[in-house]
């Protein structure tokens, strides 16, 4: 360009993104079942695994194939949004908190392994302790029977709760298939069906080695190995632990967050946790 030329105020920027991208469990566009619609399923919010993203490289969870045998099916949410007479319309549906497979025929798969013969579970529930109705937790064995049952006392706000399967009750054996449901009966005289998630859990055992490491390293480190066995139920138990001892530390929220998001209950992600009280 000439000399006497006005200099051009021209800014070339030249962005290359070296954002870490949060490692995510393999997304499931689930569906509801049969008789309800995508919004009740999800809330109708939109699916968004990616939408928040730690700038942390975060733990890759390794979802396993579902057993061999009839599908286990399951349902993640069910609220209120169905029109149950008695239930009233939440921001957010009762939620399990549990990873789940869709099959090409759509039917979706609520299913999860541990290693605990008394494991956890987790739920949102968005009704408080003034809720009127009866609020309860069930387990069954492969033949149906009833091995547990219990009445759920909520807590002052609506929020993530844990259920555990007590030492006074049978363990759930190795290699075998208990099915669980919690419910919320908005209907004092049963007429209508009650609102309800449920899904199976499977017991399993890993090889001596990763035990091994297990017993010998710190709970952050244990969360990972889970996550990467695909042990979903000790995976998430063991990451609420460490929320639980460090409730203001940021890189566990992004974890959890991540965790959450991967299978598309990103809207949980945020609400409290409240533990279960012996």
């Amino acid at each position: 360009m000439k000399s006497n030329s006005q200099p051009i105020k021209l800014f070339l920027v030249v962005a290359f993104s070296c954002t870490n991208l949060l490692v995510s469990l393999t997304p499931v566009l689930a569906k509801p079942n049969v008789g309800s619609s995508t919004s009740d399923a999800y809330g109708g919010l939109s699916l968004r695994s990616e939408a928040k993203t730690s700038h942390t490289k975060s733990t890759t969870f390794n979802q396993p194939a579902i057993p061999s045998g009839p599908p286990p099916g399951g349902r993640v949410r069910g609220g209120a949004k169905r029109s149950i007479p008695g239930c009233q319309i939440t921001k957010h549906d009762l939620t399990a908190l549990v990873s789940f497979t869709q099959e090409a025929n759509s039917v979706i798969n609520v299913w999860g392994k541990t290693t605990l013969e008394h494991p956890s579970w987790f739920f949102y529930v968005p009704y408080t302790k003034d809720f009127p109705y009866a609020v309860e937790f069930v387990l069954q064995d492969q033949d149906s029977n009833e091995i547990y049952k219990k009445l759920i006392v909520l807590p002052e706000k609506a929020g993530v709760i844990s259920v555990s399967l007590p030492t006074t009750s049978p363990g759930l054996a190795l290699n075998k298939q208990y099915r669980w449901f919690f419910t919320i009966s908005c209907d004092q005289e049963k007429n209508s069906p009650p609102t309800y998630v449920e899904g199976v859990i499977q017991r399993v055992e890993l090889n001596p080695a990763v035990v091994k490491e297990l017993e010998t390293t710190e709970l952050l480190k244990r969360y990972t190995i889970y996550a990467q066995n695909g042990i979903w139920y000790d995976a998430l138990s063991t990451l609420a632990q460490l929320r639980q001892k460090n409730p203001k530390d940021a890189k566990l929220q992004a974890e959890w967050q991540n965790l959450l998001g991967s299978i598309h209950l990103d809207d949980i992600a945020a609400e409290p946790i409240f533990w279960e009280q012996p």
